[in-house]
């Protein structure tokens, strides 16, 4: 049996160890703001944060987050109001919605690292993850705000 801190929770773990991170969060514990894009770990919404690292969930095994702290979309703020997340509101970046969970975690885990990342290391970061809808403008200005930038 697995022992994994998701969002601040102690869980226990006992199915196969080899289960995408992704299918735990969204299947057996219910927070659904993770997505699944494309399976293969290229588009990025299913991106979480494994010790405040953006990993992609469906390439994580659970196995690899045991011992871990797993933080979900529902995790990065208990009130909803992390930079990043005031910062997407603050610019209406959403368009569709079905990335920016991804995208936020990836912009997250980018300031955690780097409080002033400049223009380049932002594209640089964010590459990884795709938008369907094109709001990579958006996206990348809620980045520089989140950064205190403008």
């Amino acid at each position: 049996m697995l022992t994994i801190s998701v969002n601040g929770k102690e869980i226990k773990f006992d199915g196969d160890p080899n289960t995408p991170l992704l299918w735990f969060v969204r299947d057996e514990l219910g927070l659904t703001g993770t997505k699944y894009g494309c399976g293969v770990g290229l588009c990025g919404a299913c991106t979480v944060h494994l010790d405040g690292t953006a990993v992609r969930g469906c390439q994580t095994a659970v196995s690899e987050a045991a011992g871990k702290k797993v933080t979900t979309i529902e995790g990065l703020s208990a009130d909803g109001n992390h930079p990043v997340q005031q910062a997407w509101r603050d610019l209406n970046v959403p368009q569709c919605g079905f990335c920016q969970a991804g995208q936020m975690m990836q912009a997250a885990s980018l300031l955690a690292k780097n409080r002033a990342p400049t223009d380049a290391e932002i594209v640089d970061e964010m590459t990884g993850n795709i938008c369907r809808c094109g709001c990579y403008e958006r996206i990348h200005a809620a980045v520089r705000v989140a950064a205190g930038g403008v």
